[in-house]
């Protein structure tokens, strides 16, 4: 069944915030996972040389975005991702004033699972969810993230003695010590995510549809991977990260992903030419590790879709896959003397590495950049969108939440635990999957930290801390390489007002606006209290 036969009687049968009917069609299982600091270029499908054959192979069957966004960190991603709101207004990690898709998916008669990284401060089982296995922090040792075993080193760990909080089904664990000496998080993240498609289809709960969401720590730091994986790239990164980009953008030129007469970034600013580098043996192994990560990902969700198709839910199936933000440019190297890869390292992948992730694009996780918001997104539904497809669409990740409330048949709630819920920002990406032009956001904004953007169709402000405002057409420079503010001041400035109409409307804090200069303009008036 194609887009023919399904996407009418779905979209028919569409939520609304006023009622809701029961779709003629058979709702679709949804599946989201998600990566954890992730580049755009890393995966195969998007230009990378990291081995990933089952993500490519997703793309191959459904469809890629090629202007999609995140909000450039972890936690602030997921609070949007979850609630379809911006995370200035659910809290990056509080979750206030809005509902979550399980919350919203479960009244719609749909078992919700999560396994991975949750970051948030209630857990997933508190939040719609019917069961949980992963992380609730944000970062931990992926071989063992709680006490030292007997006959091992010390975990490494970011803060000595660190306990990382982790759940299972609502316990709370401060220190998750699995008694497995060959656990691996990526690796059980996947078990127990198997564990609940199987729990989907008992008889107590076969004929319902399924929600899960699988969100990896992978590639996230500490740089460890099983030994393996790891000799699988050891030596391949002796060309350089200077190497590397040029070979990756002119793979996403191939593939059609980036156009070619967009201007190709210098190398970053902090990150200096290969032939200067020291030590590079070290530097290979370091994103020898990297990739061995991401390559693990692959293959675990390889295991995932086995089992998926072995249970025969495979063509019924919504996938999504994202990353919560750019490639991590972050200097945390807590065992300088013990080389990555390992259970006791906790060593990153650092700066130049991170810069060819997000090739072709500048700057990094936390910044508002391009390189900071833009993610691969794939997804992929054998009865419901056609194979093979590319769009250059713009989305964003509040997004996903209204997708799947639409494809679901259900409601989007006026309130949740006693709380109003703020409407819903994002827009359903429907429309894109069927293969239609879709009436996209007229703005979007970000904000994290320092950082700080807007865009406008093809127009994108961009800034960092009391730095002027910069101006880049998307449509002919995504790499943000010729800023236009000065060419064009009153666009800068009919922008930057906008998005000081947003920070109001959102909250943000007196301090966080104060520093942002407005262009044209005093501050009276514009500052939210």
């Amino acid at each position: 069944m194609k887009l023919a036969s399904i996407f009418p009687c779905l979209f028919a049968a569409a939520f609304s915030a006023t009622a809701q009917a029961e779709p003629a069609a058979p709702r679709p299982n949804i599946i989201l996972i998600m990566a954890d600091d992730m580049g755009y270029s890393d995966l195969g499908c998007y230009g990378g040389e990291i081995r990933t054959p089952n993500l490519d192979n997703l793309a191959r069957r459904g469809i890629q975005f090629t202007q999609f966004y995140n909000n450039a960190k972890c936690a602030p991603t997921r609070a949007s991702l979850l609630t379809g709101l911006y995370s200035q207004q659910t809290g990056s990690n509080v979750l206030r004033n809005c509902a979550t898709i399980a919350e919203a998916l479960g009244p719609a008669g749909y078992n919700c699972y999560m396994a991975g990284k949750w970051h948030q401060q209630q857990l997933p089982t508190d939040r719609g969810f019917l069961r949980y296995f992963g992380l609730a922090d944000g970062a931990c040792n992926y071989f063992n993230p709680g006490a030292q075993r007997p006959g091992e080193p010390v975990p490494g760990r970011k803060s000595p003695g660190e306990m990382r909080r982790w759940s299972i089904d609502g316990q709370e664990i401060h220190g998750y010590t699995p008694d497995d000496p060959n656990f691996y998080t990526t690796d059980a993240f996947t078990d127990y995510a198997i564990s609940y498609l199987e729990d989907s289809q008992t008889p107590e709960k076969a004929g319902k549809p399924f929600f899960l969401y699988l969100a990896y720590t992978a590639p996230h730091y500490p740089l460890q991977a099983p030994e393996e994986d790891i000799a699988r790239y050891r030596g391949k990164y002796m060309i350089g990260w200077d190497e590397l980009r040029a070979q990756r953008r002119a793979r996403q030129v191939e593939m059609g992903l980036i156009d070619p007469a967009w201007a190709f970034p210098d190398r970053d600013e902090k990150s200096m030419p290969w032939s200067q580098a020291d030590d590079k043996e070290e530097w290979d192994l370091k994103m020898a590790v990297y990739a061995a990560m991401v390559d693990r990902m692959d293959q675990n969700i390889g295991r995932l879709l086995a089992r998926l198709r072995e249970l025969g839910q495979e063509q019924n199936t919504l996938i999504f896959f994202l990353a919560d933000n750019g490639g991590c440019a972050e200097n945390v190297n807590r065992t300088p003397d013990i080389p990555p890869g390992t259970l006791a390292s906790y060593r990153t992948v650092d700066l130049p590495w991170a810069n060819a992730s997000n090739t072709p694009f500048r700057k990094f996780k936390s910044w508002n950049h391009e390189g900071g918001i833009s993610t691969p997104l794939i997804a992929c539904w054998p009865d419901g969108i056609e194979p093979g497809g590319q769009t250059d669409q713009v989305g964003h990740i509040i997004d996903i939440m209204p997708t799947c409330l639409e494809l679901a048949g259900a409601e989007y709630p006026a309130e949740m635990n006693g709380e109003a819920v703020l409407p819903i920002e994002g827009k359903s990406l429907a429309p894109v999957l069927r293969g239609e032009i879709r009436e996209g956001h007229e703005w979007l904004f970000w904000q994290h930290g320092e950082s700080r953007a807007a865009r406008q169709g093809q127009w994108k402000l961009v800034g960092y801390g009391a730095q002027a405002w910069e101006l880049y057409d998307m449509k002919a420079d995504r790499g943000e390489t010729n800023n236009l503010a000065s060419a064009d001041p009153d666009r800068t400035e009919a922008m930057a007002r906008k998005w000081f109409e947003w920070a109001k409307r959102c909250n943000l804090s007196k301090k966080t606006v104060e520093m942002v200069p407005t262009p044209g303009a005093s501050r009276s008036g514009e500052i939210a209290n």
